[in-house]
């Protein structure tokens, strides 16, 4: 089974540094494979909690190398939630990817474990009569602190469903259950990284991308 691993979280700062450069990432050091995946950019500053700066993946197979150069750059800038990261959020970002396995059909939507899987839910909206759908990934709910309930109806929400959430209709909603391996790196993790195995740091403009990096982009 294919892992997430230092290499593919090093691959997507690859990525977005060389796109304010204007080039190509470096090869990547993992081999190709076909897998569900995600990328998730959060920005920490000040010894502050992470906060999430963009998250998109695909729930569907793809080949790995092209889509983490895929989606390190649409998680990062065209994720609607968020305003584009900006390359001098470089030093405060920390990058987490994510492959997905183990896809499972639940029996209802209290058929799995906060924290193991991620979730999938499709459901009919009753007063629109049109499919929804929505995902969390796994580590969400446990970051959130949320129980089975809660889970399902923010996930409904973030659907975009806004009528009444009843018991009736939550045991209708079909729930495809899913584990994932994750590997998160902070952008002090990758200039170490860049610096042992590459023997200088990266560099946009010839600006080496460090503490205090204000390139005004």
């Amino acid at each position: 089974m294919v892992v997430a691993t230092e290499e593919m979280a090093v691959y997507c700062f690859d990525t977005l540094i060389a796109h304010y450069n204007g080039d190509q990432p470096p090869p990547p050091a993992f081999e190709d494979g076909n897998h569900p995946l995600f990328v998730t950019w959060k920005k920490a500053t000040n010894g502050s909690e992470p906060r999430l700066r963009g998250c998109i993946g695909t729930l569907e197979p793809r080949q790995i190398v092209s889509g983490f150069k895929d989606y390190a750059l649409t998680s990062a800038l065209r994720d609607r939630r968020f305003s584009p990261i900006q390359s001098k959020e470089l030093p405060t970002l920390e990058c987490t990817v994510s492959i997905l396995t183990d896809y499972e059909t639940a029996e209802d939507y209290l058929d799995w474990e906060v924290g193991k899987h991620g979730l999938i839910i499709e459901f009919t909206d009753p007063d629109y009569n049109i499919r929804r759908s929505a995902t969390y990934l796994p580590e969400v709910a446990s970051h959130e602190g949320w129980g089975h309930v809660e889970t399902i109806d923010t996930l409904m929400k973030k659907a975009g469903y806004n009528g009444v959430i009843t018991e009736a209709l939550r045991k209708k909603i079909h729930v495809t259950r899913y584990q994932s391996t994750l590997y998160t790196m902070h952008y002090g993790e990758y200039l170490a990284y860049v610096k042992n195995n590459r023997g200088g740091a990266p560099a946009i403009n010839g600006v080496p991308v460090v503490n205090g990096f204000k390139p005004g982009h």
